[in-house]
């Protein structure tokens, strides 16, 4: 039977493949140590389960609750924004509560992109960010990651070969995969360029609060006049271990936010009520379960590259996020980061997130999550370590069970 149309669009989920070599070597016994999906372990703070089990026990908070936010919510989104980053918004045009940072990202995909639309998107970056555009319609023109010197001739090179011109350009700094942090002085370059050629920006600062170098990475809304034409999506489950509660935002620029908020309410009622009031009394706190969060991801950084390189492998150390952006050990480079990563389930039970997953221009990287303890991530490096000795045989005949079958 045919595909439909838009799942036509769509290309092979390369994540589910690593993902059924993982299921089944631990359906056979094997402990897989898993650095792939970027999924907090960490439990959420005590205190913001003990106000949400507090009101869900109000049946009143059982009823649909509001698909922009609840505005205690949006209050206390507005005074983050206030406090971390010295942006003024306003709860009530400039905030709408989203069911975390991706299905904001798909939803503003879907109110603003018209068939044909060319969308500037960051390779490698984070799926939603060409695939939510892609589903509603829209052309994607890669462009490069690196918030560096080559930027903005790029984007200037890539606007002037777009036909229509570009809609939107998508930015995410700290970036998933690559780690990559922005400076306010780049994003001023960048907001003076988009506005002078009527491009919007989407800004992705999920990782905003998962920093390990001293400076906290900036809001694209710092910028002077920035909120004239960009939004920005963050999310509260890594910032504060909450990933399962599907708890993000969008802000910024009144017209586009209006547009997303139409849509949603098409789309949903908002999330559960009890969600909303616990995600407010977690933003109102006092920042030192932020603070905790960072610190486990810092320590375990630090543990990752001193081990991975112990065991043969150099990664450079991630300034931000909870990622490492790996370059593939040249004896293994051949094989692509798939073939790759799936070696590394089968020969030393260690899962990891194949680069071209993100973009074929991360072909040559995996990405690891630091989703397991410093023990664990040891052990990890130890396994590696007596896999990377069978590069020293014959590496072109390393051949993977899965290409055996």
């Amino acid at each position: 039977m045919e595909e439909f149309h838009k799942v036509r669009r769509l290309p092979p989920y390369v994540f589910e493949q690593v993902n059924r070599l993982k299921a089944t070597a631990r359906a056979n016994g094997a402990d897989i140590i898993d650095l792939g999906m970027g999924n907090p372990d960490l439990p959420t703070p005590k205190a913001i389960v003990d106000k949400l089990v507090d009101v869900v026990r109000d049946p009143r908070t059982h009823r649909y609750s509001s698909s922009r936010g609840i505005p205690g919510l949006r209050r206390a989104q507005a005074a983050y924004y206030a406090r971390r980053f010295g942006v003024k918004l306003n709860p009530d045009t400039q905030i709408v509560a989203t069911l975390g940072s991706k299905e904001g990202f798909a939803n503003m995909a879907q109110a603003i992109t018209a068939p044909g639309d060319v969308i500037l998107c960051p390779n490698p970056t984070y799926p939603i960010h060409a695939f939510g555009f892609i589903m509603s319609g829209g052309v994607i023109r890669s462009m490069q990651v690196e918030p560096d010197g080559g930027f903005i001739p790029a984007l200037e090179r890539a606007v002037k070969h777009s036909i229509p011109k570009p809609l939107a350009l998508i930015m995410n700094y700290p970036s998933n995969p690559t780690a990559h942090v922005a400076s306010l002085d780049f994003y001023k370059d960048v907001v003076a360029y988009a506005k002078k050629n009527d491009i919007i920006i989407l800004s992705d600062l999920a990782y905003s609060e998962i920093y390990f170098d001293g400076t906290p990475p900036p809001s694209i809304l710092q910028v002077p006049g920035a909120i004239d034409i960009a939004v920005e999506f963050t999310s509260m489950s890594k910032t504060f271990s909450m990933p399962g509660w599907r708890m993000g935002f969008a802000v910024g620029n009144e017209r586009l936010i209006a547009a997303l908020t139409r849509v949603k309410s098409y789309l949903d009622y908002g999330a559960f009520t009890p969600i909303q009031v616990a995600a407010t009394a977690a933003l109102n706190g006092d920042g030192a379960d932020v603070a905790e969060v960072r610190a486990v991801y810092h320590r375990r950084r630090d543990v990752m590259v001193d081990a991975f390189a112990r065991a043969g492998w150099a990664i450079p150390a991630p300034a931000a996020t909870m990622f490492a952006w790996a370059p593939i050990p040249e004896a293994f480079r051949h094989l692509g980061s798939l073939e790759f990563s799936k070696l590394l389930v089968e020969k030393a039970d260690v899962a990891v997130a194949p680069g071209v997953g993100f973009g074929e221009h991360g072909d040559d990287f995996v990405r690891i999550a630091l989703v397991e303890n410093e023990h664990r991530i040891r052990q990890a490096a130890r396994n590696i370590k007596r896999f990377l000795g069978t590069a020293g045989e014959t590496p072109d005949n390393v051949i993977p069970l899965s290409a055996r079958r």
